[in-house]
Parts: C-alpha cells; structure tokens; sequence
C-alpha cells in the first residue's frame, strides 16, 4: 500500500484533545492546513513559553479551554462540535511530575480517558476514534530489541503505568461498547518526538534550546540512555494515517507502535552532540547525573505492524530533525514567522 494522501481530512469535523499542547498544536495547524473543521478540548497551554501561543494556533481551531476529568464540560464542547473524527492527546506527559503528583497523573490519563471514551459511546456522530498513548506502556524488560503490539502492558512509574491503564480502558471499551464496529478504535504508542515549540521541563531538546538561549552549557542528566527519537510530524501524520484509514474501513482498527527506524535509536548524549553541531555558536554541555527517579535506560518499538499495513516508512532521519528544530527556534528567537515556518516545515514533510 502507498503512503496516504491526508487530502480526506478536507471538511471533516475533528475533535482533538490536549490541543493546547506541543503535540495537539502542531497537529491542529496540520489539520488546519488540511482544510479540517477542528475543535479543540484542553486546559491552557501547560508552558509559558508555548507553541499554541506563539504561533497563533486558536486562529487554526475552536479552541475550548476545559479540564478532560470534567466530563460535563467535555460532553458539551463533544455535543456542540459533532465530530467525526476523535484523536485523543490530553495527557499529563511528564515522567517526573507523575512521581510529583501521581493522583493527578491518574486521573487526567485514566479517567480523561474514560471520559472522552463514554462522549463517543454517548453520540451518534463518531467513526473513528484514536487514543495516542505512549512507548512506555510496555513492560520494560531493557532489552536490545523492539517492543511489539502484542508484548505485555505495565509501565513503571505513574505516568508510564497511567498509559497502560489507558490502553485497557481503551481495550475495554471497544469490546464492550463497540463490537458491532460502527465505531473504529485504535490506540497509537509513539516514542520521544522532538520539534520546534516544545518547551516542556525535563525535556532534552527544550533543555537544550533553553540552554543556547542563555548561551550557558547544556546539563545532560542520563547521557546514556537510549531512546527513539523521531521529529512531531512523523507519529502525526501516521496518527492522521491510522484515524483516516479505520474511518474508511474498519478493519484498520487497532493496536500500533509509531517510532523511527532503528539508526534513530540514540543515546541522549549522541543526541545532544548531534544539536550542538547543528546550532554551533560554540555550545557544549556536561554530564551532570542529578539521581532523579527511575527512568529506563533502554526502550525502543518495533514498527513493522504499522509499515506492513499501511506501507508506512520514517520520512526524516533525527539529523534532518534536529536541523528543523534549530530552523525553528532560531526563527522563534529571531522574532520572525513561526507561523509561516510550521507552514514551510509541514508542507515540505507531507511533499517528501
């Protein structure tokens, strides 16, 4: 199968939660760009400084600013939009802010979860619905090769853990409710994503843009471990791929890991010498180990379920993905058109 032509989101009513995030922000002006009819659900944005902001993403979306664990004012915004379409990114997505406030961490990531579930089950518009949880949701066991669909769900600590429990509900629900397949359900677990616009804490790239700014050395926390790393629009637009295709036939529906190609599998500090390369300016960074909590030193996905079904493949390799993030912030830092460069970023990637 060719790769897919995004061009069916033309009209269609999409409803996206967590918009106001790095992640919902770029798929809102993607969508935007599309030709979607897109309403978002989130809190405010979760940074200040934030991409949504900056780049005037409300002008892409109606934007309505709710909690996902009110479900009342979630159903009203759901009712109101109609959509046909539901890609589900309200998250709290931190590693350690979960061990900071695991009550919290849960109840977005379960229960928000529940809740955007129970306004499908509740109307009659929807026919494709897609959960993006995350990498983390396996059992890390800190081998050397990929995890698969089918491996065991149980992530460590209480973000990771809140994802898996997010994928059951998800699971459940599709059996229960939706068994007679007029709905279509698939859950996306994608790896560490970079870009521009990301100014998360406890982040490598951010760290590393915030360090350029105050021109001071990077401080690289865990330079050893190992992770996917891909640019935003790669999970995206196979999010957008998987949404479209089980909205045409819902045989497409699902369980799919998203993540670069293994030669995409870096250790952080390969990752942090790679930026320092590409911005120049003379930066450096440092190992300085903090004795955070636990993280895994090891994760990486096998994706060939989503490259076997929808002839799916990687468009840009981490060193043209860094480049895009230093295109960007350097752009952002200018006080130029980060608008317009998302425009050029996206367009350039769906042409490739």
């Amino acid at each position: 199968m060719a790769e897919f032509d995004l061009s069916i989101y033309k009209g269609k009513k999409v409803f996206v939660t967590g918009h106001t995030g790095f992640k919902g922000s770029w798929l809102c002006k993607i969508l935007a760009n599309l030709g979607a009819e897109v309403t978002g659900y989130s809190l405010n944005p979760p940074t200040e400084p934030s991409l949504f902001t900056i780049a005037g993403i409300d002008k892409d979306c109606h934007s309505v600013i709710g909690d996902i664990r009110d479900y009342k004012a979630l159903k009203e915004a759901f009712d109101a939009a109609q959509p046909e379409i539901v890609l589900h990114l309200a998250a709290q997505p931190i590693v350690r802010d979960s061990y900071k406030d695991p009550a919290y961490t849960y109840e977005t990531n379960v229960m928000g979860t529940v809740n955007i579930l129970e306004c499908v089950r509740n109307s009659n518009c929807v026919r494709s619905f897609l959960n993006i949880t995350t990498d983390k949701v396996y059992l890390n066991k800190e081998w050397n090769w990929g995890y698969r669909e089918n491996e065991e769900l149980d992530g460590f600590d209480p973000y990771s853990n809140s994802k898996s429990c997010s994928e059951l509900v998800t699971h459940s629900y599709k059996n229960s409710f939706f068994a007679d397949g007029k709905v279509a359900i698939s859950t996306a677990r994608a790896g560490n994503v970079i870009g521009g616009g990301d100014f998360a804490n406890d982040r490598i790239i951010p760290d590393c843009v915030r360090a350029a700014l105050k021109h001071e050395d990077i401080v690289v926390r865990n330079p050893f471990s190992t992770r996917p790393y891909q640019h935003v629009l790669e999970p995206l637009y196979a999010y957008l791929m998987i949404a479209a295709k089980q909205y045409e036939d819902g045989k497409f529906a699902g369980y799919y890991n998203v993540g670069p190609d293994d030669v995409d599998c870096f250790q952080t500090g390969a990752l942090v010498d790679l930026f320092v390369s590409k911005w120049g300016e003379g930066l450096t960074w440092i190992n300085r180990y903090d004795g955070g909590p636990h993280e895994a030193n090891f994760l990486k996905l096998d994706c060939s379920k989503l490259k076997a079904t929808f002839g799916w493949k990687p468009r840009w390799n981490l060193d043209t993905a860094i480049e895009r993030v230093v295109e960007w912030s350097k752009c952002w830092i200018n006080e130029q058109d980060v608008r317009a460069c998302m425009d050029r970023q996206i367009e350039e990637f769906l042409q490739k």
